[in-house]
């Protein structure tokens, strides 16, 4: 049985791959710096509403697997945990402050691959089943490219 999370009007399974960097790849994420930023990470999930499935800080990048609620982007939750883990990691670790004197711990993209139960095709099909076999096929629309 699929675990869907719900909200008051809505029900969902949403999961994302995150991965994010320090800048210029240093390895900086190891000892007391790399459980500080798991603890606030997952501090940060927890007042979000986000729940962290598989998590790993290495010492020259994160990878999160989560599942979060469908009122926030990725971009949001992504912009969240860099956000907040940077200022508090600079302003607790005179090391890393001194390392990254520009104010910013991360570098500026990240990695970001969704995840989920079932395929395109799979989706195809479902919707292609849906209201039976007499709709018009006027009704039926699909995307093309252009």
């Amino acid at each position: 049985m699929q675990n869907y999370r719900t909200t008051s009007h809505s029900k969902y399974d949403l999961k994302v791959h995150l991965v994010w960097i320090p800048k210029y790849r240093k390895k900086v994420l190891y000892g007391e710096t790399a459980k500080r930023a798991r603890n606030l990470i997952r501090q940060i999930c927890h007042a979000n509403d986000i729940r962290i499935i598989e998590g790993k800080v290495a010492s020259d990048h994160i990878h999160i697997f989560i599942s979060y609620p469908p009122y926030f982007s990725i971009s949001r939750i992504v912009q969240l945990l860099k956000g907040k883990t940077s200022h508090k990691l600079l302003s607790e670790n005179k090391l890393l402050k001194k390392q990254f004197w520009g104010r910013h711990l991360w570098a500026r993209g990240y990695f970001a691959v969704s995840s989920g139960n079932i395929t395109d095709e799979m989706i195809k099909e479902y919707i292609r089943e849906q209201e039976g076999e007499n709709i018009q096929a006027e009704s039926n629309f699909q995307i093309t490219n252009n």
